[in-house]
């Protein structure tokens, strides 16, 4: 007959066990650190870019947030190598005064980002292609990337993606919140308008093709995502989209979508911004006076700078006097092993959305990564899968895109 073990013996053994639990996670920590160390690891989507333009914002000073979340001394110390800082211009009304204000804001986060390079130069640069990223790091530089969140600016001038991209731009991402000239936005209240792609989407598919320019499919309706994996002649990216079979929102990728990136060769960048992790509790304060925020902004569709000012304003008090309950590392990476399951290693990254609303309860800025690779390491993800995921595959991506007809081994 089983005895039950003696008083000092049931002691003894959870001391063993509890020594054992302790050394096996100082040894998964450990080797997270040495992975994360080793890794190119790169952010794919920030919006840094709107609290550089306002002025007084100095990158090569520590933070706190939520005012802000990504900076020189955190970047470092979340050992990111390189980082995407989106120009975000939100969608309004398809005016002339609307477009050209549009342009001038997207010029004035361009020139405002180059000012801040250019003053740090010693700590960052802006890097235009993989090579620079690798130059980069091998150099104990910040690689500093340029994207575009919303094709408005370009205002039916297909002429203007060579001009952003020879200002750096190498990433568009094709519309916002709301529908475009481009293609029909995945949370337009008023549904589609374009069927998908309109013609001038097509015409920016081509061009964007042409010039070795990477093209975003988050925040794309589901028909203008099959339109453009349609015609695009390279592999293409979600920069900041997350599985909508975990957390069923629009802007989220359907495991359909995800298997047809992935036979692209493109990749999901897992968003980390809460309600694309799991579903947002509809009853809370901040969800309830997020969504009149919302509809005070039209879904963010702002008539002027005043407007965009005012909103995001409006926006850091809802979350620092109704705190939003935030889904943790763990609940994220639930994403990454979805599409590891469904599609492979070679097609899953993450972009943060820092600066634009991303964050998780355990991972509040860009200082908390190396937090990331413990969870995945954790899971049993090695070296070189983890390597893939915080870097890796999207440099795959983006050297296909600049040299189409040159064979990348994932």
């Amino acid at each position: 007959m089983y005895k039950l073990p003696s008083q000092k013996f049931t002691v003894l053994y959870l001391f063993i066990i509890s020594t054992c639990q302790v050394i096996f996670s100082q040894d998964q920590i450990s080797l997270s650190k040495k992975i994360h160390e080793q890794a190119i690891v790169i952010d794919t989507h920030t919006d840094t870019p709107m609290i550089l333009v306002e002025g007084g914002f100095n990158l090569a000073e520590r933070h706190k947030a939520p005012a802000s979340k990504v900076d020189f001394p955190r970047l470092r110390e979340g050992g990111a190598d390189a980082v995407f800082f989106g120009v975000f211009t939100s969608q309004r009304d398809r005016t002339p005064e609307n477009y050209e204000n549009a342009y001038k804001l997207a010029n004035r986060m361009l020139d405002s980002t180059y000012s801040a390079i250019r003053r740090y130069n010693d700590q960052a640069e802006i890097a235009t292609s993989p090579g620079d990223i690798l130059r980069l790091s091998r150099k104990g530089k910040i690689a500093i990337c340029l994207g575009m969140e919303n094709g408005f600016p370009l205002a039916m001038d297909i002429r203007r993606i060579g001009e952003f991209y020879n200002r750096g731009v190498r990433y568009i991402t094709l519309c916002h919140s709301s529908n475009n000239d481009i293609c029909d936005s995945s949370t337009d209240s008023n549904g589609p308008e374009n069927n998908g792609l309109s013609s001038f989407g097509r015409q920016v598919v081509a061009e964007m093709n042409r010039l070795g320019m990477i093209i975003d499919i988050s925040h794309v309706s589901d028909k203008a995502f099959d339109d453009v994996l349609e015609i695009s002649k390279v592999p293409v990216i979600a920069s900041h989209s997350s599985v909508r079979a975990l957390c069923n929102s629009p802007r989220n990728l359907s495991d359909d979508m995800i298997r047809a990136l992935a036979r692209k060769g493109g990749v999901i960048q897992i968003c980390i911004l809460g309600e694309y992790i799991v579903p947002p509790d509809t009853t809370s304060d901040n969800y309830i006076k997020m969504e009149q925020l919302r509809a005070k902004y039209n879904n963010w569709q702002y008539r002027n700078d005043e407007e965009r000012k005012a909103a995001w304003q409006a926006y850091d008090s809802i979350n620092t006097h109704f705190p939003p309950v935030l889904p943790t590392i763990a609940q994220a990476v639930d994403h990454i092993d979805h599409v590891v399951k469904l599609a492979g290693i070679d097609h899953v990254g993450i972009g943060s959305d820092f600066d634009g609303g991303g964050g998780l309860a355990d991972c509040d800025d860009v200082a908390d990564f190396p937090k990331i690779t413990i969870e995945l390491v954790k899971r049993g993800y090695s070296q070189q899968d983890i390597e893939k995921i915080w870097g890796g595959n999207f440099l795959r991506v983006w050297s296909t895109v600049e040299n189409p007809d040159q064979k990348i081994i994932p």
